[in-house]
């Protein structure tokens, strides 16, 4: 049912904030930036983000609004009065010509509001040393309508519209005198209301769930999808779910520039062999995030540990244990000017509209190594502390979960490892016991749908103990390997045997200590830990660890 919140407001909560700072006098320049070219639901109409801001938001309180972009040019949505050089105004396209006319409007007649769309386009991000001069004429004038105090005296307004941020230039952003507003993705409530106008006579439960599953989707996208598909009863809508739930996916990855990746787990826990600790943890955590239990879910986990210790695989079984979307982060470094932290900000944009989600980073340390920024115009440095502020945003607490793999922990930047980012770092080790490894060949037997005649715990003197060192991918490669020597019959334990002497294991063994010994040293919980590193003094770890490291720790 609809709450109170989420019935339809006669605006969108953002054009709140724009209101309360304009009338307060904090700005009269407004840099809007996010979802700016969606569809927006005024009186029972669906109308496009540009005409909302000029005939809904702005004509009822100002005389003259006006709309300007560089392929269009100036159009009217209000004239209220004379305009100076109203021909010469109509007549022009390029920025050059048009801003210096604008300013003169300004200043000359007051209530005036100037709409200026794909303001990247007239002050771009980037070196101003490449600037053309009509660039630099842009980023200057805008710069100066920020602070001017006639556009305060005339009660006027100026907003700089962006989808991304990233793009506009730097000195128009961090200009203290511009307010920024985020435009965010459409709510709930506001979903729920555009399928109502898209889908009049579907029931409200359909609604509901056509509500919930859209979350990440704009209304535009969303009037895409429903339009031909709605109003004919249950039996279309149960074609649609499925149809939405693909098509949703889709959407999404092309509108991130196919940077993430949706995650869909096979198998959960059941399959998983051995890690009796951390699957107990992470079962915990699972139903916390299943449950929404806020104060009990991390902001973040760490996966760390050597190759081959199950990281992924544990990582999708979570998944499916928690029920709940999941993606998988891919590198969104570019090397165009504005492209990285763009790319960042579109997925984030996307993160905080599909949440509840599980944010899966695979290989952490390259996503979010230690980066010094040097030769990239610092675009490292901001791009992390833009991670940093998101991951420490604790609204997102039980709604964004950040899961993390890697096996070189040391080279994470360690302002992301901190409590509140990561609040649970959990080691994935090689099995140290022949019951660790009895659990593993279960597992991978399981898995295989392998005949065998061996036997748990007869033959774990036999078996399990000669595989103690072997991480769980290469136990899985003797288990295959046993099963072609076994050509389709019962897998004996001689072919264990066969297949354990005749696989040959690729590894640094130094290596392979120095990331165990790092997982070991980030581990958050001393009961995670087999009994030989739980019992052992922290001063000898870290002598070991120095040792390793500086034999090994350059290396990746």
């Amino acid at each position: 049912m609809s709450t109170a919140e989420d019935r339809e407001r006669a605006l969108p909560r953002w054009t709140e904030e724009l209101r309360r700072r304009y009338l307060r006098g904090e700005a009269t320049q407004f840099i809007l930036h996010g979802n700016v070219n969606d569809l927006l639901l005024s009186g029972g109409k669906f109308i496009r983000f540009g005409d909302f801001l000029s005939e809904v938001l702005l004509a009822p309180s100002k005389d003259v609004v006006i709309k300007y972009d560089l392929a269009t040019g100036i159009r009217f949505a209000k004239k209220k009065g004379e305009v100076p050089d109203l021909d010469l105004l109509l007549s022009l396209r390029d920025a050059d010509k048009i801003l210096p006319l604008l300013e003169k409007l300004l200043h000359a007649v007051d209530r005036v509001a100037v709409i200026l769309d794909y303001a990247e386009m007239l002050a771009p991000a980037g070196d101003p040393n490449f600037f053309s001069s009509t660039d630099r004429q842009s980023v200057v004038t805008l710069h100066r309508w920020s602070f001017s105090p006639a556009l305060e005296r005339a009660d006027s307004v100026v907003l700089v519209v962006t989808e991304n941020l990233s793009e506009l230039s730097p000195k128009l952003v961090s200009n203290p005198t511009t307010a920024i507003l985020n435009v965010p993705m459409p709510e709930l409530g506001e979903r729920r209301e555009a399928i109502r106008a898209i889908a009049p006579n579907l029931d409200a439960t359909w609604i509901d769930r056509l509500a919930e599953l859209t979350a990440g989707l704009k209304v535009v996208q969303i009037k895409g999808l429903l339009a031909q598909d709605s109003g004919d009863g249950a039996p279309t809508l149960e074609k649609l779910l499925p149809l939405v739930r693909e098509r949703k996916r889709e959407i999404i990855q092309r509108e991130c520039f196919d940077l993430i990746e949706f995650v869909e787990p096979k198998h959960d826990f059941s399959v998983v062999g051995g890690l009796d600790e951390v699957k107990k943890e992470l079962l915990v955590v699972a139903e916390n995030l299943r449950e929404q239990r806020t104060s009990r879910c991390p902001m973040g986990i760490l996966f760390t540990g050597p190759m081959g210790t199950g990281k992924t695989f544990v990582a999708e079984a979570f998944v499916k244990e928690t029920g709940l979307t999941a993606i998988k982060l891919k590198n969104f470094r570019s090397k165009w000017v504005g492209a990285t932290e763009g790319n960042l900000e579109k997925i984030l944009s996307v993160v905080q509209a599909l949440g509840p989600l599980i944010v899966i980073v695979d290989e952490g340390d390259r996503a979010f190594g230690n980066q010094e920024g040097d030769g990239d115009g610092g675009t490292s440095s901001r791009v992390m502390a833009r991670l940093k502020e998101f991951m420490s945003d604790t609204s997102n607490r039980g709604r964004v979960l950040f899961l993390i793999m890697t096996n070189r922990p040391d080279k994470l930047d360690i302002d992301i490892k901190r409590a509140g980012r990561l609040d649970r770092k959990i080691p994935f080790l090689y099995p140290q016991e022949p019951s660790e490894v009895e659990a593993v060949l279960k597992a991978q037997i399981k898995k295989h749908h392998l005949v065998t005649s061996v036997e748990f715990p007869r033959d774990n003197e036999a078996l399990s103990a000669q595989l103690i060192g072997y991480s769980n991918a290469d136990i899985e490669a003797v288990v295959l390997l046993a099963n072609d020597y076994a050509r389709d019959a019962t897998v004996t334990l001689s072919h264990f045997t066969d297949a354990k002497r005749d696989y040959l294991p690729s590894r640094d063994s130094e290596m392979l200590e120095y990331m165990e010994l790092v997982a070991v040293f980030e581990a958050s919980n001393r009961r995670m830990l087999p009994k030989k590193y739980a019992d052992l003094p922290v001063e000898a770890l870290e002598h070991k660890l120095a040792q390793l490291r500086a034999r090994v720790g350059a290396r990746r």
